[in-house]
């Protein structure tokens, strides 16, 4: 029997405000206070990207070809889901507030109704996507030899909020703050024999919701988000190195539920009757005070 508290927990993530779910406030009062009453510019964008290949050359080269980027619809899973294979409903706002801070926040247009589950009739829908690439790999100088690192890459899922703040703040940083998941992704890893099938990154609480009631799988598809909020900027390197003037990373949270349907060993996302070794699900993953210092060699 479903306990009143496993219950509740549904209702409480489709009550919740739309941002709240992404458990994401980057914008402080200070910031959008900045913004109130100011005439900024918004952009509305609907598009699609293709990419032939990317590369990235050191002495040998990485490689990721077969690049595309659009709706959920350009995957397969996608597609049997009903989405659009256009990028759309995107709406950017861009301000620049009274101290000098450039405020870009990106979202979606349209809405969806959640009142058949406690919710809103008229609450933001999050801006669908979708990837697929079909293969990264490591190639030596001159191109004689090459290893195909993964293949068949193709996931979907949606974007809840994006806000991206550059601080006027005498040297400049650039705050972020993302509410993502991915519904459903496959890929293979070739080089080591490793299908993945089905796998998902939602926000915390939904492996809970999901064991609670299994039926709002498809709505937390679209109100579940993962979260994640980092500072980037000019800085000094960590520990005893003594590298000045570099690229810092400071992860201040990332926050998600993970499950992985299938994990096959000894084949490919295709082999999943015959060689998945089962599922894999991490509740509750939290990332915190992580710090990074990136340079050239």
């Amino acid at each position: 029997m479903k306990s009143l508290k496993e219950i509740a927990l549904t209702t409480a993530i489709v009550a919740a405000p739309f941002t709240a779910q992404a458990g994401m406030k980057i914008l402080d009062d200070s910031i959008m206070g900045g913004i109130t009453g100011q005439a900024g510019v918004t952009i509305e964008m609907e598009t699609r990207v293709d990419i032939g290949k990317l590369t990235y050359t050191d002495a040998g080269s990485f490689s990721v070809s077969g690049i595309t980027l659009g709706g959920a619809g350009i995957t397969t899973a996608g597609a049997v889901a009903g989405y659009d294979t256009l990028l759309n409903e995107l709406k950017v706002n861009i301000d620049i507030n009274d101290v000098g801070d450039s405020v870009v926040r990106v979202g979606s247009m349209a809405t969806q109704n959640l009142s058949a589950w406690g919710g809103s009739p008229e609450v933001p829908a999050p801006i669908d996507w979708g990837l697929n690439a079909k293969t990264m790999a490591l190639t030596s100088q001159g191109g004689s030899q090459s290893t195909i690192l993964l293949s068949d890459l193709g996931g979907y899922g949606n974007l809840s909020q994006l806000d991206i703040v550059v601080h006027n703040d005498g040297v400049g940083s650039l705050q972020l703050g993302v509410g993502f998941n991915v519904v459903d992704m496959k890929f293979n890893v070739d080089f080591l024999g490793i299908g993945i099938k089905g796998m998902s990154l939602m926000g915390i609480d939904y492996i809970e919701a999901i064991a609670a009631q299994p039926e709002v799988e498809d709505m937390l598809s679209t109100t579940s988000f993962a979260s994640a909020s980092l500072n980037v900027y000019k800085g000094d390197s960590l520990g005893s190195s003594e590298a000045e003037g570099i690229l810092r990373v400071d992860v201040s949270d990332v926050s998600m539920d993970l499950v992985i349907n299938d994990v096959i060993i000894g084949g490919s996302n295709d082999d999943v009757a015959s060689r998945s070794i089962g599922s894999i699900a991490l509740d509750n993953l939290v990332i915190s005070e992580t710090r990074l210092a990136v340079y050239g060699h």
